[in-house]
């Protein structure tokens, strides 16, 4: 188990100030610090610009035993990061479905939730229905691609995808490229709240009403969504939960516990004003 005084590592890759406004790590790490607490135990967070630089944090850890233990999160296809992990002796846990069998795994039904979307979506007479997605070389972010056409195939729907970064820039400009589209698509998916709060504010500002001409949906509900005008529909994990699981698996692992894959918090659809039945014509 952690001993006290002691810390548990995350590194999260990209720019400090985009990561700041990010509240699905805010409220992720205020999970793990809960479950982390009653052992006298913290988390250690650190932003770094790239991959290099969170392999050299790792060893530098490792080398001088800064953390016990690293939770791994936004994991890629083929990630050099588990392996490399497992070589420096560091316990890790990873945040995905991902990596190493050598690593205890948390993982979230991503598939599932873009499913319940598109077909609730598709319910609501949508026929085109577009998605500001993440990274594409993400797992999750994969996993809800696949899930997404697969579901719009069963639900004779059109499926559209843009990528984006998760930064505000890329959901303005993902919402503008998906309704230059022929048809337009009536309801577009986020896949973080921050390009969805941006996308809104912009169709907003540009006379385009919500949801009444496009409902929103956004993956992973915070503050922000209920706070948007209109308020954001969203896909929602408890993400301070999931912080919890990600920290009792960590405990787990310090005791000796076995590597396995455990279950994420499930993920429900809160459906807000953002979200409505397709408009009967669009001009």
């Amino acid at each position: 188990m952690p001993t006290p005084g002691g810390l548990i590592g995350l590194v999260l890759t990209g720019s400090a100030a985009r990561v700041g406004v990010e509240p699905f790590f805010m409220e992720l790490i205020a999970g793990m610090e809960e479950a982390l607490a009653p052992y006298g135990a913290n988390v250690l967070l650190l932003v770094v610009p790239d991959l290099e630089a969170e392999l050299a944090t790792y060893q530098r850890w490792a080398g001088d035993r800064t953390v016990q233990a690293v939770v791994v999160v936004n994991l890629v296809h083929d990630d050099t990061r588990p392996e490399f992990l497992a070589g420096l002796g560091l316990p890790a846990v990873l945040a995905g479905r991902a990596g190493t069998a050598a690593f205890p795994r948390v993982v979230t039904d991503d598939a599932g939730a873009m499913t319940v979307a598109v077909e609730m979506l598709a319910g609501l007479g949508h026929r085109v229905i577009g998605r500001v997605s993440g990274p594409a070389d993400l797992v999750h972010t994969a996993d809800r691609t696949a899930a997404m056409h697969a579901a719009a195939t069963r639900q004779g729907v059109e499926a559209r995808i843009v990528e984006g970064d998760y930064g505000a820039e890329a959901g303005v400009r993902g919402v503008h490229d998906l309704l230059a589209g022929s048809p337009p698509p009536t309801a577009v998916i986020f896949d973080n709240d921050v390009m969805a709060v941006a996308a809104e504010q912009e169709l907003i500002r540009s006379g385009v009403p919500v949801p009444e001409r496009v409902s929103l949906l956004v993956h992973d509900d915070s503050p922000l969504c209920e706070l948007a005008v209109p308020p954001l529909s969203a896909l929602s994990i408890d993400v301070h939960d999931h912080g919890l699981s990600l920290a009792r698996v960590v405990i787990a692992t310090l005791d000796g516990v076995q590597p396995a894959d455990y279950p994420g918090p499930p993920i429900r659809v809160l459906r807000r004003e953002s979200t409505g039945p397709a408009p009967v014509a669009v001009t």
